[in-house]
């Protein structure tokens, strides 16, 4: 068994296959712990999924129990109970936590030899599970042409973590400020550290001919206005994703394709670790028990409000949706 990527999604798989006693390695690009961007709000849902025992974490772990919604303007207290980790020490500690071994290598080729995966000459597995987030390898080799990836369903983001003596512990999410296609947030952690970010729809800022670092500086502006933080210099970094499509193929013979690999981020919240972590433990399942392997089973949101969910996934995809529809019939005609 091989698991290309360390992240969430392979981790949880390598996790539940080793307490069976299924024979498996994981790959990754960079060796643990290592930096990874995202702003590692995690649900109460990974938490139950991975039985993490809160108490015995060896790392920064906080957890707040009130978000704040700003929505044009408006703000919305909801009380929930949430937590926030370090990505670098979080999927360092899913990974050893696994126990099987981890070899840092870059995947480039893989072929199909008989029942058996061949990846760069350098490893032969029965099962290979693609874990390797949005340029996956095996999603590339595999999986491309089956599920080919949806231009208006593609996040461009900028994120910083940094530590800082913050004064307010929620979580505070702002919603298409300034026509944004996305959000912004605020996502305090343990022991003085912040992270802040902003994510929006890629091609509705490509229409609009906007830059999403024009965003970046009006969420700077509205933190230090607000007092959330005041002072500060800030030099964030980008990354890019995609929210849940249709996925046409999770699996094609015994290849599996999990987490960002296959496009699971929700399309309320754009959250992306609860989908992996759910999607490994499936193939995982899969593997174990010969059950059906169907991402339509995992949650294509987060919230549990309905209005939320519907009026979040018009704003990132129906709207471009549409615009796109237009356009072909525009061109039809």
């Amino acid at each position: 068994m091989l698991i290309v990527g360390g992240g969430p999604a392979g981790s949880s798989c390598a996790w539940k296959l080793a307490r069976k006693g299924v024979d498996c390695r994981i790959v990754d690009a960079q060796s643990f712990p290592r930096t990874k961007l995202c702003a590692g709000w995690i649900t109460p849902e990974v938490v139950r999924d991975l039985e993490i025992d809160i108490s015995s974490y060896p790392h920064r772990f906080l957890s707040f129990d009130r978000l704040y919604f700003h929505i044009y303007g408006v703000g919305i207290r909801v009380n929930s109970v949430q937590h926030s980790i370090r990505r670098f020490e979080f999927d360092e500690w899913l990974v050893r936590r696994t126990g099987v071994p981890v070899d840092t290598h870059t995947v480039r080729e893989i072929r199909k030899e008989g029942e058996y995966y061949i990846v760069d000459d350098r490893y032969r597995a029965r099962y290979l599970i693609g874990a390797g987030g949005t340029k996956c390898p095996v999603y590339r080799n595999l999986f491309r042409q089956a599920n080919p990836r949806a231009k208006e369903l593609q996040t461009v983001t900028l994120e910083q973590e940094f530590p800082y003596e913050y004064h307010d512990r929620g979580c505070h999410l702002w919603f298409f400020e300034r026509g944004f296609p996305g959000y912004s947030w605020y996502v305090p952690k343990a022991d003085g550290y912040l992270n802040v970010g902003i994510g929006g729809m890629a091609s509705q800022l490509k229409h609009r001919g906007e830059d999403i670092w024009r965003h970046w500086d009006v969420l700077v502006r509205r933190m230090r206005r607000s007092g959330l933080v005041p002072d500060g210099s800030f030099d964030p970094k980008g990354y890019s994703y995609y929210l849940r499509s249709e996925v046409r193929a999770g699996r094609i013979g015994n290849a599996f394709i999990v987490g960002d690999s296959a496009g699971l981020a929700t399309r309320d919240l754009c959250e992306g670790i609860g989908p992996a972590v759910r999607s490994g433990l499936m193939a995982a399942d899969a593997i174990l028990t010969g059950a059906e392997y169907s991402l339509a089973a995992i949650p294509r949101y987060t919230s549990d409000s309905r209005v939320v969910r519907r009026s979040l996934e018009f704003m990132f995809v129906g709207r471009e949706r549409r615009r796109l529809a237009r356009t072909d019939v525009a061109v039809a005609s």
